[in-house]
């Protein structure tokens, strides 16, 4: 009976042994698997990409004629990038400076906004290829004669959104900065002598010269270098991010960017 139970008991302990390692491998696996990059599978599996985007940061992202469809440059590129993923381009709009914590808190899957890349950012988020070559640019009034060049920023006021690249250049060329929520205010504190300046992309002056050209406003200095705007992605979506950039070669390569380009600035600043 002795050797009987004693048998019975080696078996039962073998078995829970089995199990416990069974267990343990099961346990290992599956975090894995949860803890790998699914942000392209995700994509594919909800059908649409949802891009944060301001919606009225012309000729980039707004509202045609005012109230509109959303459309723009970074609209039209965005779409076209879903189209060679196979999904919907789905865009949620939100003001500049919560744009990067929707994108912490999963809101969105990217940012397509006209989003230059910097080291900070690179170290936080995860970049596609550029899609725009731009500089930044000082703009004034066309009468003011006491701002000719970054350095004649020092002690200025200048008109910012506080999270753009834009404003850490005014702050870096000694500028005092008044926080606005995107280039239209920026340009009416200008145009109102409310402020000295803005700094801003030379593309969306160039655009806001175009259609206003009654603006009263000027580029009075130029950044010597130039800035590369990309699709921002969290931490991790190297696969979503990978894909987006083979998209843009590819848009690139059959001229799809450059037709975009085109339209809205008549060259192609896509490289």
């Amino acid at each position: 009976m002795n050797s009987l139970r004693t048998r019975r008991s080696i078996i039962a302990a073998t078995l829970a042994s089995a199990a416990l390692v069974l267990t343990a491998c099961g346990g290992g696996s599956t975090p894995a698997q949860s803890g790998g990059d699914t942000s392209l599978s995700d994509v594919k599996s909800k059908g649409e990409l949802v891009i944060a985007t301001e919606g009225t940061y012309r000729p980039f992202s707004f509202h045609a004629e005012g109230a509109g469809d959303l459309t723009g440059f970074d609209v039209e590129v965005a779409q076209a990038v879903a189209g060679k993923l196979g999904v919907k381009a789905a865009f949620q709009e939100t003001q500049f400076d919560g744009i990067f914590a929707g994108l912490d808190s999963k809101r969105f899957d990217t940012i397509a906004n006209q989003i230059s890349t910097n080291d900070e950012r690179k170290a936080k988020y995860e970049f596609s290829t550029p899609y725009t070559v731009s500089t930044g640019v000082v703009v004034t009034k066309s009468d003011n004669s006491s701002i000719n060049s970054f350095a004649d920023l020092k002690g200025k006021t200048t008109a910012q959104s506080l999270t753009s690249n834009f404003y850490k250049m005014a702050v870096e060329a000694g500028a005092n900065v008044q926080a606005v929520e995107g280039w239209a205010q920026s340009a009416t504190l200008v145009q109102q002598g409310r402020v000295d300046a803005t700094v801003n992309d030379k593309l969306t002056y160039l655009d806001y010269a175009k259609n206003t050209p009654d603006s009263g406003l000027k580029v009075a200095a130029e950044a010597p270098d130039k800035t590369e705007s990309a699709f921002v992605f969290r931490k991790g979506s190297t696969e979503l991010t990978a894909a987006v950039d083979k998209a843009l070669a590819d848009l690139q390569a059959d001229g799809t960017l450059a037709k975009i380009s085109e339209k809205y600035f008549g060259a192609d600043v896509t490289k």
